[in-house]
């Protein structure tokens, strides 16, 4: 991925196929992508060749955020508290997280990493629970959504943390899940998986229903 700040490729860590570096970049494209407003980061018209009148529209100017909103914004997103889990004594939830790692989940939903430096200093070098490893893996053709973006293909993923997962549908009931909201609960989530991980999803399939039922436990304690 191309660190616009730094000027040099780096390892995207954010974003659906993990296509941004940093916070500030992912704060930057969604300004621009999704409501159509220029930074000094992204300082073009989110137009593209063949819209003219776009083109031609009259803009809020260059750049339409001013840097010290974009900073404030990246230092409110970078800084939001995960979520506390819940029920961690809970024997169904115990058993559940037994299933989540025979299953072979933790092999990219990994529950513990390490931060590396950050803006922030208060952010660097700490360890986190986040439930993946920020890396991109082929779930399969019927996840695909047939559309590249930059070195990952349309069948690649980020892993997507689990953490704060079991309060989506408290925050916003009508929450969905995976990168375009197909599945409506967090088993259909699951049973959707391909790719590298279809042979845990078929561990999870040879699961009883009480297992399947201690296993989303888990995962919604998280």
């Amino acid at each position: 991925m191309w660190d616009i700040e730094s000027q040099q490729q780096k390892m995207g860590r954010f974003g659906w196929k993990a296509e941004q570096p940093s916070v500030l970049q992912q704060s930057a494209g969604a300004f621009h992508a999704d409501m159509g407003i220029s930074s000094e980061l992204i300082e073009r018209q989110n137009c593209t060749a063949i819209e003219v009148t776009c083109q031609r529209t009259e803009h809020g100017g260059a750049p339409e955020i001013p840097d010290k909103l974009l900073e404030l914004v990246t230092l409110y997103v970078a800084n939001l508290a995960v979520p506390e889990t819940r029920g961690v004594q809970n024997e169904s939830v115990i058993r559940g997280q037994a299933l989540f790692d025979q299953a072979g989940c933790q092999g990219c939903h990994r529950s513990e990493l390490r931060t590396g430096p950050s803006h922030f200093p208060w952010l660097s070098q700490r360890t986190i629970h986040p439930y993946t490893d920020l890396l991109l893996h082929d779930m399969g053709d019927a996840l695909s959504d047939n559309r590249p973006v930059f070195a990952a293909y349309g069948n690649e993923w980020r892993t997507a943390p689990l953490w704060g997962i079991g309060l989506a549908k408290k925050v916003a009931p009508q929450t969905a899940f995976l990168h375009d909201g197909r599945a409506r609960t967090v088993l259909e989530a699951i049973l959707w998986h391909g790719g590298e991980a279809q042979q845990s999803r078929q561990k999870v399939e040879q699961m009883t229903p009480d297992e399947r039922r201690d296993l989303v436990r888990f995962i919604e304690s998280l």
